[in-house]
């Protein structure tokens, strides 16, 4: 099974090294294949294609650009290479002020629809938002694992997340559509500031029942 990554960024790297690192064929799609951050990955043998190449030659494809790069490098890939493919949507629709970051889409909207509504015949699946690159790859802790929650519309493409979650040691809490984006993104901004106002970014969520 063939990943393309669409973003060469932090969180793009780490999950290509991290779905490279369990057997998949792992493309990443950049604007800029010369940069700085994709030499170690490239020195590595990873490969490098544009956004429509890793967009039309995936299986699964995975959106992990900022926020104002989404809309771009879906449209530099063309809507039609994700028709019908599962795509995991990774991002966080943040802007940055002087307070620092906040949502710049909520209450009756989110990331997630805006980008199923880009792709509708595309099954999106929000995932990994509410977690720093570094341990998307891995959810383990202190010998069980962490939780993270997922949102789409397509019940076949969220099983199939659940596995690639299962593979990188994660419980899957399914929300429900994609629409649960909106619980998803303020999630993730919970995770955020914590985060800036204790400068501690290794934490993560574990939900328990008692």
């Amino acid at each position: 099974m063939k990943i393309g990554i669409l973003g060469s960024g932090t969180v793009g790297r780490s999950l290509a090294q991290g779905f490279q690192g369990k057997g998949y064929e792992v493309l990443i799609g950049t604007r800029d294949p010369e940069k700085e951050e994709l030499k170690a990955w490239k020195a590595a043998g990873g490969h490098i294609a544009s956004p429509s190449e890793t967009a039309q030659s995936a299986d699964v494809a995975i959106l992990a650009t900022a926020w104002s790069g989404a809309k771009p490098v879906i449209d530099l890939a063309g809507k039609d290479a994700f028709s019908g493919k599962l795509l995991i949507d990774v991002t966080n629709p943040l802007e940055f002020g002087q307070s620092g970051p906040e949502l710049s889409v909520g209450f009756s909207a989110s990331a997630g629809e805006t980008v199923q509504s880009w792709l509708p015949e595309a099954r999106v699946v929000k995932c990994w938002n509410i977690i720093t690159a570094a341990f998307m790859c891995d959810g383990s802790y202190e010998g069980g694992r962490l939780d993270m929650f997922i949102a789409g519309n397509d019940e076949t493409a969220k099983k199939q997340v659940a596995g690639f979650l299962d593979e990188f040691q994660w419980n899957c809490h399914d929300l429900g559509g994609i629409d649960q984006s909106r619980i998803l993104e303020p999630f993730a901004m919970l995770w955020i500031r914590y985060g800036v106002k204790n400068q501690i970014w290794n934490h993560a969520f574990k939900m328990v029942r008692k």
